[in-house]
This record gives structure tokens, sequence and C-alpha cells, in this order.
């Protein structure tokens, strides 16, 4: 969905001072644990900020917000069936303009019940280099078939690339694992070949004996993939790495876990460390943004220096923590 500004839109800031911390609303468990949490940084930094920037989206969307987020801090074009994260990736080794469109490639494993296809998490299927490889040998040959060419990149992510990527809307893997996949795949009409494949490697590798190595070592038979960050690039755009940060990984990992005493203990931990960080830089006089992401929203402030009044006010009468639940 369009996002709405409310004030025009800011000149970009470096990542370091315009953090975007992704999942910083959850479900019920995080909606009861927030009003509960002790985030000073957090409050003092909101508590004379200005909104300038909202990204107002729905939680059936297939691109997350933070993935919004940091396309438009990246520059990155916001695609109606998502961000083309494959094909930015790939500018970094081919910098000219792509003739062919990208997507990312996940081994996965479905729980299939009686009226529900569940994903698990990919990170947790314990795939080591030599059998990631050894799967993308048995697979390669029928994507192939389809004009479809899978890459080793990692154990947990592929690279495919070819032409019927070209359009596909493909929901974000953020939003799928934990939950019931049938909500999130491709459209049935424009995405024919990629829905067969689906099936087909269901089948395939059932009784492949892959699996029936896996199940040796008591570890859960892949038994699916899921395509994400799709699309081709028109015109090149510069590849920078994104900040990684030990609280953010955690915040996500409780989120999609649904820990949420873990994901109170990592906003804990954001507050104590980047948040901190971030209020410090605004003291000094340097300008700083903070995005928050949930579900459905992305919200962009940007603090401001409190007048003599807003000080008066900040020793008798203290802000709160705004109500990110309704907000996000």
């Amino acid at each position: 969905m369009p996002a709405t500004d409310s004030l025009p839109s800011p000149a970009p800031l470096t990542p370091a001072l315009a953090p975007i911390v992704a999942f910083a609303n959850g479900g019920p468990g995080a909606v009861a644990l927030w009003p509960t949490l002790q985030l000073p940084h957090l409050r003092q930094l909101l508590q004379h900020a200005a909104l300038v920037h909202s990204d107002l989206g729905e939680d059936t969307s297939f691109s997350t917000p933070h993935e919004r987020a940091w396309a438009r801090q990246l520059q990155l074009p916001l695609q109606a069936g998502g961000v083309p994260w494959a094909a930015w990736q790939q500018q970094a080794h081919d910098p000219a303009p792509q003739r062919q469109a990208w997507a990312w490639f996940s081994p996965c494993h479905w729980r299939i019940g009686a009226d529900t296809v569940h994903m698990a998490d990919p990170a947790q299927l314990g795939l080591q280099e030599e059998e990631s490889r050894a799967l993308l040998e048995i697979l390669a040959p029928w994507f192939a078939e389809d004009g479809i060419a899978l890459q080793y990149e990692r154990p947990d992510r592929w690279l495919a690339s070819g032409a019927p990527l070209e359009h596909l809307a493909t929901a974000a893997l953020d939003r799928v694992v934990g939950r019931d996949v049938r909500s999130w795949l491709p459209d049935a009409q424009s995405a024919r070949t990629v829905n067969r494949l689906h099936s087909e490697v269901q089948m395939l590798l059932y009784t492949h004996p892959f699996n029936d190595r896996r199940a040796a070592r008591g570890l859960p038979p892949v038994n699916a993939f899921w395509l994400h960050g799709a699309g081709r690039l028109q015109a090149p755009v510069p590849v920078q790495p994104l900040p990684q940060n030990p609280a953010l990984t955690a915040l996500r990992e409780a989120a999609l876990q649904e820990n949420w005493p873990a994901w109170g203990a990592a906003w804990q931990q954001l507050d104590a460390g980047l948040l901190r960080e971030l209020l410090e830089a605004h003291q000094r006089g340097a300008s700083v943004q903070l995005t928050l992401c949930g579900e459905r929203n992305a919200l962009t402030w940007q603090p401001r220096q409190p007048g003599w009044r807003q000080k008066i006010q900040q020793v008798f009468k203290p802000a709160g923590l705004p109500d990110l639940p309704n907000l996000l």
C-alpha cells in the first residue's frame, strides 16, 4: 500500500542515525506486556518528537512495514508484489541493468494438518552446507525445466532467477513463519508455474532418501520451499550492508516464536544499547530519526530539542510511552 506522509520526507540519514526497529509490536502477549516495560531512552526520544513519516498498511500486505522502511532508506523501488531484495543483492556482483528477475529461495518445512499448512522457521531446519548443496542438486533440474535457475548462496537460502519470477508477487518470509501459508501463496492465475512446483516438490521429497537420512538424525523433513524478495531492477541501486544489532535480531526471533518474555527482554536490551546511543547523539545536536514497525504500519519520528516550557514539564509531568500496540 502506498505510504502517506505526515510531513515532507526529510533528507536521508545514515542507518546509524536512523535505525529501523522491526517487530516493535506483536500479538496479544506483546500488547499485554507493553505497559510494564521500562524503556527510559525510548520515552525520552519520543517525548518531544515529531512524526515525520507514516507508512500505513495492512497486516495482509505481502511486504512487511520494516521491509518497506528499509527499501525507502536504501532507495529501492517499492513494487506491488514486494521489494526486489534478491535483485538488489545481485547489483553487488553486476551493476549493469538486469535482464532477468531474481528471487530468494528458502528450503523449508510445512506441517500439514487437517485444515492448516503451517510454516516452520527455515532457520531451524539445521541445514548444513553439504546437505543444502545436495538438496540443490535434487531440485535444480525440476526448476530448470520451467526456466528457473537455482544457485547456492548459503545453507538456508539460495538464489533463483528466470522469466517466471518477473512479475511474481511474493510474501516476505517474516510474514509466513509460524503461520498458515495458504493466505500468502502467490496468486493462482499469475503464478501457475510456481504453484505447480510447490506441489511437485512436496511429492518429490515426500519419500526421497534425502529426508530419510534427516529422519534418521531426528531432523524434520524438507518438504517445501518459499520464494521471496522477487523482482527485477530496471536501474542499478547501490548495495550497502543492512546494520546488524543483536537486540534487533533477538526482538525478531522472539516475536516469530511468540516468546513474549524474551521479546520484552530484547526491548530492554535495545533501550539500554542502540536507543541510548541514539539519544546521546540527539543530545549532542545530531539530527536523528527512529522508525518503529509493527504488523501494519511503520512510523518515523524525529526527536526535537525541547524548549524551556517542555523542559519544566519533563521534570514535573514526564510523558509516558506512546500506545505502540494501537499505533503500529
